[in-house]
């Protein structure tokens, strides 16, 4: 068996002295990602079978049965698929959702003679519960042609399905023109391997990766199929893995130098790679695609390992190839086909029909969109307290406290090392009594030591996943031996639940928050350091079927336990490291063991953006960033402070790093550096009123907080593959620095209206590239024209001490002197909103006059919220008049205009025309003129 990877964290002395030598003997100089330790597509069989077929080269092509195609009562469209060789047929099925989403199933037919003992595994509980509800009755497909070669139906007013007969091909296209949009087998290459009864005499079914064999019982049942991306100049998407691109780069044809597929497999890696297709630490096969005037997305609901591969230009052979079109190839080790199309007129679109099937973020509570302070591992209650009162000493704010591993007593969970914690809910106390939280680990593995509560009840219950002989699985993490509870089953997952309660979790208190870690999930001594694919789930569904999703369900089942410890009133706070299509529902997300380099900085963009574009937003539903500084290493002081830089307009800000590194909180490094993190941390905060807008945004469509720039400008060309600038909301755009010692930066700005610098308010052209001098002070970052931004100016302990605070607005006026945002204010931590409590403000200047309006329905329920809150400041960037006076209606009240600063930090210029005190409610109707 292979030795368990190197790792350096602190190790229980309850370990087995063989694994203790083995985990302690590597040097820090062997802890980089290694590349043999994890199986490339030449060492997948399945992989390797489908790389090799030739477009049009099966044996047996699978063909409709022209007779088959009928109407269910439900609505959606049946036929049969076959072919004379095969042990039996494919059953398929299409529904369709709106506006224009087409969902194509495939199966085998377990009614035909020589079914198999075992059935298919169908992904539970990812979909949103109501999307067959929702399903759209769809007309009889008409032949056309004549001889029932092909069939059409229409999905919608303006998209078409077309369905080639022999071979079995599938297009989606616009009704008007014709033009396809997605197709479906275009090339051949459609294969689905049978579950057979049994092993034909002779076959060997088992597969070697180094010393581990998986037995496979069940034999070879991959799938594989090409989708075609018609109208396309890039594709995005497949979280996760390290990149430097916001595109997906081709993986095979002419041109190709990286020949790996895009993998997707929940892996623990260690240091992993910035720039390469293999897969981390969580998978979404879900593609966009964009191109000029066009944007559609394709998702295939499939939770076995995946290897999807981006064909370049002339892969086939072709001579020529459809301009803008985009070959991917997509195979799967086992499962079915449950894939959606999606259409839109631009990629927001796309986004949102993508979470209408798996859901929208959750709104996080305020407090989680703050910065957060993490290390594996604060010591004792002492160190806690200190860490806690050097940010008060420094002024600088933070929200949350973390503690990793080591605050358990020998790594079982839910549990606390009495020796360094020993008063747990009095130290979370004087924590919170600065309107702070504190999060703890909880990770999947389950110590087995006949002592721990939680093992033996586990044990007793059956309630671990099985190994291939029947047996309670056993394999080594953290703790040592581990046991792992099936989260497949929900019973179990309830059970998991309630293990979050005051009763159960001995020290929790209402402000403590939770971490999973290591849900891939992890094992030490696994093959590629997981669960062993033959391993057996609830149903009798192996763990190959499901590897992608087992993190899903238990982050799903920590959510849904806090949710109860809160008794429904209070919105959960869970961060993951392992996701799956719906984690947006549940959990907060970050990219996992980073290091602390340049290159890890600057491919923290890509990486983050594409979370996003996947429906990885935010909230307990997709809080997303990458760990400051990185976790890995002693970042140089540069580095951390553009870290600091960059991560503050990060969905996630959380600074967190490896126990073997230098401390690292933001006042060890100068007065200069310490100043200049404190700045970027003041600047989170200000934005707090904006990011806080941003998610109820998300909450309600998927759109990310933290943008590519082509999502807010689609027809922009000069945007579709840039990785290193991001937008934040509709408003604000920033790029990092991402090389040491950087003197100049070239930053393209989009759009034809200004961009203003939010350091000065200087305005810059848009649509024009422009080289800035770099200023050790910020990163570049400016405020588009035409947008109107909400902040608070006024520096607190945390974000819970702002929540009565005055407000600021930052109007940056476009060409027609008009500008428009908006303003969500909710309490910050309940799900009152649902029910109507909430503020949502419209606010529009033009013609020299600012209008704030109410926008929020009024049949949500009957609770109410009000605020107290002012606008105390009105910055106008842009402004022509020179006017000294503004009129407040109603009460026809004068105000004073004068020049003030952009921010209030020290030093700063008065350079912008500023409104005082006009003292409107945030609640209120209103209207400020400018004389």
């Amino acid at each position: 068996m292979d030795p368990p990877p190197p790792r350096q964290r602190l190790l229980s002395p309850l370990l087995p002295l063989s694994l203790l030598l083995l985990l302690l003997a590597s040097s820090p100089s062997t802890l980089a990602w290694k590349k043999d330790e994890f199986r490339n597509c030449n060492q997948t069989p399945f992989c390797k079978r489908a790389r090799t077929r030739a477009p049009h080269s099966l044996d047996a092509p699978l063909s409709l049965t022209a007779a088959s195609l009928a109407v269910s009562p439900d609505g959606s469209i049946t036929a049969t698929l076959s072919h004379p060789s095969r042990l039996r047929p494919l059953l398929l099925r299409l529904s369709a959702l709106p506006p224009h989403a087409l969902r194509l199933q495939i199966d085998e037919d377990y009614s035909a003679p020589n079914s198999p003992p075992h059935r298919r595994f169908h992904v539970p509980d990812v979909l949103l519960p109501d999307v067959e509800a929702r399903t759209l009755h769809l007309p009889k497909p008409k032949d056309v042609g004549g001889g029932g070669g092909v069939s059409t139906f229409a999905l919608s007013s303006d998209v078409d399905v077309v369905i080639r007969h022999d071979p079995f091909e599938l297009t989606v296209r616009r009704a008007g023109s014709g033009d396809p949009v997605l197709s479906f087998n275009s090339h051949g290459l459609f294969d689905f391997e049978p579950l057979q009864e049994s092993k034909p005499e002779g076959e060997n079914w088992e597969e070697q990766f180094r010393s581990h064999t998986d037995t496979r019982p069940r034999g070879p049942q991959s799938i594989t199929f090409d989708v075609s991306f018609h109208g396309a100049d890039f594709v995005y998407g497949l979280p996760e893995h390290g990149s430097t691109s916001l595109a997906l780069r081709p993986t095979r044809g002419p041109g190709v130098e990286e020949s790996e597929p895009y993998r997707l497999f929940n892996l623990d890696v260690f240091e992993y790679l910035h720039d390469s297709p293999f897969g981390l630490y969580g998978s979404i096969p879900f593609m966009i695609a964009h191109g000029d005037g066009a944007s559609s997305g394709f998702f295939w609901l499939n939770a076995a390992e995946m290897q999807i591969d981006v064909l370049a230009p002339g892969w086939d052979g072709a001579t020529s190839t459809e301009n803008g079109r985009i070959d991917t190839l997509w195979m799967a080790e086992a499962g079915v086909v449950d894939a959606f199309f999606f259409v839109g007129s631009e990629p927001k679109d796309v986004i949102k029909q993508y979470i209408s099937v798996t859901g929208t973020p959750s709104m996080p509570q305020e407090f989680a969109v703050a910065y957060h302070q993490c290390r594996w591992n604060y010591r004792d209650e002492e160190d806690v307290a200190g860490v806690d009162s050097g940010f008060d000493e420094h002024d600088i704010p933070y929200d949350v406290l973390w503690l990793d591993i080591e605050h358990t007593d020998g790594k079982r969970y839910f549990t606390w090392d009495h020796s360094a914690f020993p008063h747990p809910e009095e130290m979370q106390k004087k924590i919170a009594d600065k309107g702070r939280k504190m999060v703890t680990i909880v990770d999947p593995h389950i110590k087995r030591d006949s002592s721990f509560h939680l093992h033996e009840e586990a044990t007793a219950k059956g309630y671990y996943v099985k190994d291939a002989t029947g047996k309670d699985f056993d394999g080594w993490c953290w703790p040592g031996a581990s046991s792992y509870p099936d989260m497949l089953n929900p019973e179990i997952r309830e059970w998991w639940a309630d293990k979050f309660s005051y009763e159960n979790y001995k020290g929790s208190t209402p402000t403590l928050y939770i971490w999973n870690d290591m849900n891939e999930p992890s094992v030490f001594n696994g093959p590629e350091v997981t669960m062993p694919r033959d391993a057996i789930h609830y149903g009798d569904v192996e763990h190959r079927e499901l590897h992608n999703a087992y993190g899903y369900y238990f982050h799903m089942a920590t959510a849904d336990g806090l949710l109860k410890r809160g008794e429904g009133k209070d919105r959960p706070f869970v961060l993951t490291r392992a996701f799956f299509a719906g984690s947006q529902r549940y959990a907060a997300v970050w990219t996992g063991d980073n290091s602390a380099d340049w290159d890890h900085l600057k491919s923290s963009i890509p990486m983050v953006l594409t979370l996003g574009l996947t429906g990885m937003t935010f909230s307990v539903g997709a809080l997303i960033g990458a760990d400051v500084g990185g976790f890995f290493g002693n970042p140089e002081p540069d580095l951390l402070v553009r870290w600091y830089q960059v991560g503050a307009f990060y969905p996630f800000f959380r600074g967190h790093a490896h126990h073997d590194t230098k401390r690292r909180e933001p006042w060890l490094f100068g007065e200069r550096r310490t100043a200049l993190m404190r700045e970027a941390i003041h600047m989170r905060y200000s934005l707090l009123p904006y990011y806080y807008t941003l998610f109820r945004e998300a909450s309600v469509t998927g759109v990310p907080v933290m943008r590519p720039l082509w999502l807010e400008f689609p027809d922009d060309k000069e945007t579709y593959n840039n990785g290193e600038a991001f937008m934040v909301g509709p408003s604000l755009l920033a790029q990092g620095i991402y090389e040491d010692g950087q003197k100049s930066v070239s930053v393209y700005l989009p759009g034809d209206e200004l961009w203003y610098d939010l350091r000065n308010g200087s305005p810059y052209k848009g649509s024009v590239s422009h080289k800035l001098e770099v200023s050790e002070d910020s990163i570049p970052s400016f405020q588009r024209a035409g947008t109107i931004v909400p902040r608070k100016d006024r520096f607190r302990r945390s974000s819970t001490q702002m929540m009565n605070d005055p407000y600021t607005l930052v109007i940056a006026l476009n060409s027609s002197g008009a500008a428009e945002g908006e303003l969500y204010v909710d309490d910050g931590k309940s799900y009152d909103y649902q029910q109507g409590a909430f503020i949502h403000r419209r606010l529009v200047f033009a013609d020299n006059k600012l209008t704030s309006m109410g926008i929020a329905p009024k049949n949500l329920g009957n609770k109410k919220f009000s605020s107290e809150c002012v606008i105390e400041r009105i910055i106008v960037l842009g402004l022509s008049s020179r006017s000294k006076k503004a009129i407040v209606e109603p009460g026809n009240r004068e105000v004073e205009i004068e020049l003030g600063p952009i921010s209030l930090r020290s030093g700063s210029s008065p350079v912008a025309p500023t409104i005082r005190k006009p003292n409107v409610r945030v609640v209120d109707d209103w209207t400020i003129r400018i004389a």
